[in-house]
């Protein structure tokens, strides 16, 4: 072993450990100054800097040499402080540092202290636990340590995401996510008795080959359900459009872009546990990727509400990234290599790629938010003029997740399809449906995105303002707009030079089956990557060639006319009015049409029926039907029907002790 690799071995967790200690403590100094004091969000930022230097650099010394890891008693039955970094880790832990940095970064313009007095202290000290916690638990080689981690984290998060609440809807949307996240935690803590029944320790080790299938298919669901819930796979996506659509916009940036992939996380770390893993396993992921891709983009293009529309947008990237998954385990399952390792890959570069297109997008979101104090779609237009670099910054994201060269999104994206094309081909059974159904569902995916995000920059950047929210915007501020070009930097970056990656990419696919390290391929000899990078590097050239002899000639039609420049899309009216431009609803119409059996939109539509029609008013909304066609009637059901039991409640405890008696007594019988 060289001195590098032994630093490397000694060092990495510590350095990890030791940014999340300065994460966990970053809103700490805050609170020991005045409420309009400046002070502690500088204080609060430096630490997470210097928490993103220690953890990155940790992150990266693991990848360089084998790890020790840290393995320290712990009081708790059954616990220890077991932590190590691999190659299935390592992304997880630059991701958190880089996006926590980066959004507190944001924060000091978008959520200054002296502009919110009242829960500007409390959100940053909870910012930086929640960006600690994730660190903790994707670390975790113990139970015991990572359902601390998991709690932290979602305690944190609900108390980040109901900064302010004074406000009732972000109170309830609150509590849904507290509800979702308890119900997770419980998942989780059946998945670990399980998993210690079979291999009679906490310690993350594979079951031995003598687990029993029920056993084995029991981790699997409980585990689904636990790690499906944070992600918002659907239909168990219900808490998350709401949390993320409510919360301070760089607290949805690390919703979107770490909390839910802290979920693929759990999948992944307990799918890497199996070696054999049954065939219909990947099966189920794959098809829960698909309906969770095509649905939650189809979601997505009936809201109205930006932010909202950029949560159901997170659903259908995790969908995208469960059909890398599901590609993957049948891979593992049928000893394909090939599968296995474009399906890791693509997933792995999926997770990092959402959040940071995510992240870019939401924190975009957030300056149109701060300027025009509306996150309603029909109510913006003409931002581009105001905002340039905030319309930029969107665009870049929405190229990005839409998936199209030269930027990140189309490489991971191009991964998974080349994993779902594999599997196509493969002349065992009826397997080749998993390829021939998943991969026009990433088509209809991708197609879909694109349409969506050709509405949401249309109708909040294009054409003319349709109120005053749009009319007075004003562009932001550096401090919001630096993030924003780090992260549209970084898409640019994956995107055009996707062979630097690959190595990293490699050691997380010899992490989760290491079984199997020894015999894989690279993901260079399977993938095009060197392609890639040479033609999205001359498509690159080529949009900024088109973009210089556009703005040319546009500088010099504006020249050249003689009465001013004319309005845009005025279509050759005298006086064109912002209701003369397509709506987000409008625009949308068609799509939410074909997939009304699924979005049920509900429509009032007056009609006009005379020569002479006065005017009207015309709304379109979709609603979740999981949650407002299932769940909130059942649970309104469910509290009429306990309320037939309220007699027993008589507040006596001679009642209750008679309860008792006669419990004890049917059990005795029983017995």
């Amino acid at each position: 072993m060289g001195v590098m690799e032994h630093v490397a071995s000694v060092m990495s967790e510590w350095l990890v450990i030791a940014g999340a200690i300065l994460a966990a403590a970053s809103g700490v100094p805050g609170l020991f100054v005045g409420r309009n004091s400046p002070a502690g969000e500088r204080w609060a930022t430096a630490m997470l800097v210097a928490a993103a230097i220690s953890g990155i650099t940790g992150a990266v010394l693991a990848t360089i040499g084998a790890s020790t890891g840290i393995d320290l008693a712990w009081p708790v039955p059954g616990g220890r402080f077991a932590v190590k970094i691999d190659g299935l880790s390592a992304p997880f832990v630059v991701q958190i540092f880089l996006l926590a940095t980066v959004g507190s970064v944001y924060g000091l313009g978008y959520w200054s202290q002296s502009d919110h007095t009242r829960d500007g202290r409390k959100l940053r000290l909870f910012y930086g636990l929640m960006a600690a916690s994730m660190v903790l638990l994707v670390c975790a080689r113990n139970a015991m340590l990572f359902i601390a981690g998991w709690e932290i984290m979602a305690m944190a998060a609900f108390l980040a995401l109901t900064a302010q609440d004074d406000q009732k809807t972000v109170r309830d949307v609150g509590y849904l996510y507290m509800a979702a996240t308890r119900l997770a935690t419980l998942c989780l803590f059946a998945m670990f008795a399980v998993l210690f029944v079979s291999t009679g320790t906490f310690d993350f080790i594979a079951p031995s080959t003598t687990i029993s299938p029920r056993a084995a298919n029991a981790i699997f669901l409980l585990a689904l359900a636990a790690c499906g819930l944070k992600a918002g796979i659907m239909p168990m996506h219900v808490w998350l459009p709401g949390a993320h659509a409510s919360a301070p916009s760089h607290v949805s940036a690390i919703m979107s872009g770490l909390l839910i992939n802290i979920g693929i996380y759990g999948l992944l770390r307990v799918f890497s546990l199996f070696p054999h893993p049954p065939l219909w396993w990947g099966q189920t992921v794959l098809v829960l990727g698909a309906i969770s891709g095509v649905l939650g983009v189809a979601f997505a293009i009936g809201q109205h509400d930006f932010k909202r529309l950029l949560a159901y947008h997170s659903v259908e990237n995790i969908g995208i990234i469960c059909l890398g998954i599901g590609i993957a385990l049948i891979g593992r399952s049928l000893g394909n290599d090939v599968l296995l390792v474009l399906g890791i890959g693509g997933a792995i570069l999926h997770v990092w790629n959402h959040g940071l297109f995510k992240a870019l997008l939401f924190l975009s979101a957030g300056s149109v938010l701060h300027a025009t104090h509306t996150r309603e779609i029909d109510q913006l237009g003409g931002l581009a003029k105001r905002m340039p670099w905030t319309g930029a910054a969107f665009l870049i994201g929405a190229v990005a997740i839409c998936g199209l060269p030269p930027l990140n999104g189309f490489v991971s994206e191009l991964l998974v399809f080349l994993g779902l094309f594999r599997s196509a081909a493969l002349p065992k059974g009826t397997l080749w449906l998993a390829g021939a159904l998943g991969a026009p569902a990433l088509a209809l995916i991708g197609s879909l995105a694109l349409a969506c995000f050709v509405k949401a920059f249309g109708a909040m950047f294009l054409g003319e303002p349709r109120s005053n929210h749009g009319s007075v915007a004003k562009e932001a501020g550096r401090l919001m707009l630096g993030p924003m070009a780090a992260l549209a930097l970084l898409c640019l970056i994956i995107g055009v030079v996707p062979w630097a990656i690959a190595p990293l990419l490699d050691s997380a696919v010899a992490a989760w089956a290491p079984e199997r390290a020894d015999t894989v391929q690279t993901l260079l000899r399977l993938a095009p990557l060197s392609w890639i990078s040479i033609l999205s590097s001359l498509l690159l050239v080529c949009l900024a060639v088109a973009f210089v002899l556009l703005r040319a000639r546009v500088r010099l039609s504006s020249v050249g006319q003689a009465n001013g420049p004319v309005g845009t899309w005025d279509c050759g009216y005298v006086a064109p009015g912002p209701t003369m431009q397509y709506s987000s609803s409008s625009f949308a119409q068609t799509i939410v049409g074909l997939f009304s059996w699924a979005l049920r939109p509900n429509v009032h539509n007056p009609g006009t029926h005379d020569l002479f029609p006065r005017p009207q008013t015309f709304t379109s909304e979709v609603k979740d039907p999981v949650l407002d066609a299932f769940l909130i009637p059942t649970v309104q059901r469910g509290s009429s029907a306990a309320r037939w039991f309220k007699w027993l409640q008589r507040g006596s405890q001679q009642a209750y002790l008679l309860y008792i008696l006669l419990a004890l007594i049917v059990l005795l019988l029983w017995q």
